[in-house]
């Protein structure tokens, strides 16, 4: 068994992109492997923002040889009418490495059996260069000299280390050999290393801890010890920490200090400027109240740490000037000139102003609450909120922070006098900001968080402005989730297609919406997304085609099918109700069952048991209802027909059929669920 290393020496990569580009490369080359088949144990990735690599332990010699069978052409095309091989048979023969006469009749067909002898593995690792490395892929690209090869960074040094073994490529003008490099500052010269085991060993003592989880926990360690000495709690934003983690190649943390007078300015405004702008880690006490300290990490050692810091504090505390002259000045600004001038401020050159996206929203933000059965006794407060919510984004503050969105509105509309309930609505109706980010927590807030996010959705989609594929620059997928999640966490009884039906019947100041039928395919291809994983795909599907849009019942109700599938009467239950669907879909009026012309004793059956299922509880408990039906379904098809030339009692079966899949369809289609 043999070791296999592989570095990519690199300009400095942003750290965003190190995790991700170390990950993909692992999987890269697990997949070049498995598809050569070589077999090996183990594989480790490592990283910073100069290198990416991977260690593969306990790496076979070889590929594994195989034997394998390949289909030719038909004993029908096999042989000329002189009984000669045919060229079809010739070709095939040459194409596999075989001649004719290897050739193996099994049934209608001819076969090649090929053996294929494995290679040598240091042959196959000669095409890493062309086959891993070239196929990666990323984000953002730079092309470097004169070719047209693209990578995150320009490549600087190559390492293909095969136990003691240099294995040769070259990509670009680069050769692959066993030099690779230490700290930027700290090492000088290059690092000859003897064997691939040698990897982060060597490059420990050139001052870079490639190990990506080693260099994390130096961090937390660093950061635990210099709280402990203090009496000091520092929370370690995972976020944070990876992006530190992936800035530096040797780290050492250091505390830096800001004048107290800072700490006048809202603790949001100190802690983004040092999260967002300085990556830095906040410093509070063991009460929790901030401190007008900061941690750092120094890519270097301890060395004249102390003007590092200096040098850190100085940077920091020209942003805090600004974040606190923001401050002040914007305390003297009117929320109703601010509101004047979002006038001229432009929403989207297609769409119109930020003014007129507000008063698009006051009008939705009332139709929500009337569709969920909210109280009006606020709706005075929610045209406020409506009126004003977007003002601070002419502030100073969120000219410079604009990460504050929202949160500097709270506090500003609260100093104005605002009602705290306007003034919180303000700060939620942001949210979320991500896929699984915090939600609004008041009743007004996720009013107006998903009014917000309906008038951007429909506004987009009417001056086709829709996503496509992986593009979607104005992130109305992660807005249809909001909304979805919304309905979701406030409990609110919403048809969201009949509501979305309701606003294009809207003309707010001459804008009117299109493309309804768009927009609702989008938001159902949202709910899917949703749902993936939740259960079998068919499961899914079946689910969606009731064409609800709530997600914890149409969750619930597939979770309930996917435990259903293994009960040994489901099969049956799908399929009869899958065929009472069918029939019944040849109903073109409303059911109506006429009890007095039920003829036969199944029917009958069948009629009593319908009427007293009533679908109530969990989808589990649902489902468990509804499949008690199947029994007396079974009956009633084995001995009754149903499309007969009796229109009356043709019509009353059918009758009979569609209240049942009526009920079935509050929960699926079951037409679409697989039992074969």
């Amino acid at each position: 068994m043999a070791n296999y290393l592989l570095e990519i020496g690199l300009e400095e990569m942003p750290a965003h992109l190190v995790s991700a580009a170390a990950t993909q490369l692992e999987t890269r080359m697990t997949d070049f492997l498995s598809e050569n088949r070589v077999a090996f144990e183990t594989m480790t990735q490592f990283s910073t923002p100069r290198r990416l690599a991977v260690l593969v332990k306990g790496l076979a010699e070889a590929s594994a040889a195989i034997d394998e069978e390949v289909k030719g052409p038909s004993a029908k095309i096999a042989k000329d009418s002189e009984g000669n091989w045919s060229k079809a048979i010739q070709g095939f023969s040459r194409g596999q490495g075989v001649t004719p006469d290897d050739l193996v009749l099994q049934g209608d067909y001819y076969y090649a059996n090929k053996h294929i002898a494995g290679i040598a593995t240091a042959d196959i690792l000669t095409t890493v260069g062309r086959d891993v490395i070239s196929k990666m892929q990323f984000s953002t690209y730079m092309k470097w000299a004169n070719n047209n090869f693209l990578f995150v960074r320009p490549i600087q040094w190559l390492v293909s280390l095969l136990d003691t073994q240099v294995v040769l490529f070259d990509l670009l003008d680069v050769t692959a050999d066993k030099i690779t490099y230490g700290h930027r500052f700290l090492f000088d010269g290059h690092i000859t290393l003897d064997d691939a085991l040698d990897y982060a060993p060597r490059l420990n003592e050139a001052f870079v801890v490639a190990d990506t989880a080693a260099r994390k926990a130096q961090i937390e360690a660093q950061i635990a010890k210099i709280a402990k000495d203090n009496n000091w709690t520092i929370y370690l934003l995972p976020s944070l920490l990876e992006e530190v983690t992936n800035l530096v190649e040797y780290p050492t943390a250091f505390v830096g200090e800001f004048d107290a007078k800072y700490l006048d300015v809202p603790e949001e405004v100190l802690v983004t400027s040092m999260r967002e702008h300085q990556r830095y880690f906040e410093v509070r006490d063991l009460s929790g109240q901030l401190q007008p300290n900061f941690i750092s990490v120094r890519n270097g050692n301890a060395v004249h740490i102390d003007n590092v810091a200096k040098g850190n504090q100085k940077v920091l505390v020209a942003r805090l000037e600004d974040a606190e002259f923001f401050w002040k000045e914007d305390q003297k600004l009117k929320i109703a000139d601010l509101i004047e001038k979002l006038k001229k401020v432009t929403f989207h050159e297609k769409i119109g102003s930020v003014h007129a996206h507000m008063h698009r929203v006051k009008t939705i933000a009332k139709k929500i609450r009337q569709a969920a059965n909210l109280s009006a006794d606020y709706d005075a407060k929610l045209e406020r909120v409506a009126d004003i919510y977007k003002f601070d984004l002419l502030t100073g503050m969120v000219g410079e922070f604009d990460e504050l969105q929202g949160v500097m509105g709270e506090k500003y509309a609260l100093l104005a006098g605002e009602d705290a309930q306007v003034a919180t609505s303000i700060r939620e109706h942001y949210l979320p900001t991500s896929a699984d980010g915090a939600l609004p927590e008041t009743e007004m807030g996720a009013v107006l968080a998903m009014a917000d996010k309906l008038d951007t959705i429909l506004a987009f989609f009417t001056v086709g402005l829709i996503p496509s594929g992986s593009n979607d620059p104005y992130a109305l997928r992660r807005a249809t989730a909001g909304i979805l999640r919304i309905i979701e966490s406030q409990n609110w009884d919403i048809a969201l297609p009949s509501l979305i039906s309701e606003l294009y019947t809207l003309d707010v100041d001459g804008f009117t919406y299109a493309k309804q039928d768009e927009v609702m395919q989008f938001i159902n291809g949202r709910v899917a997304k949703m749902l993936e994983g939740v259960a079998r795909y068919d499961l899914i599907e079946a689910v969606l085609a009731t064409g609800s849009l709530d997600v914890t019942y149409l969750t619930e109700t597939a979770k309930a099918l996917d435990d259903k599938v293994s009960d040994a009467d489901f099969k049956t239950s799908v399929e009869n109700l899958a065929r009472v669907v069918n029939l019944a879909s040849k109903l073109t009026t409303a059911p109506s069952v006429t009890e007095a012309t039920l003829e036969n004793e199944f029917e009958k059956a069948l009629f009593t048991a319908e009427q007293q299922v009533v679908l109530s509880g969990t989808s589990a408990e649902k489902l468990t209802a509804l499949f008690s039906l199947s029994d007396l379904i079974t009956a009633f098809f084995d001995n009754t027909m149903v499309m007969i030339d009796d229109e009356a009692l043709k019509h009353n079966r059918l009758n009979l059929l569609a209240d049942i899949a009526a009920k079935a369809g509050q929960l699926a289609d079951f037409r679409r669920i697989l039992t074969k």
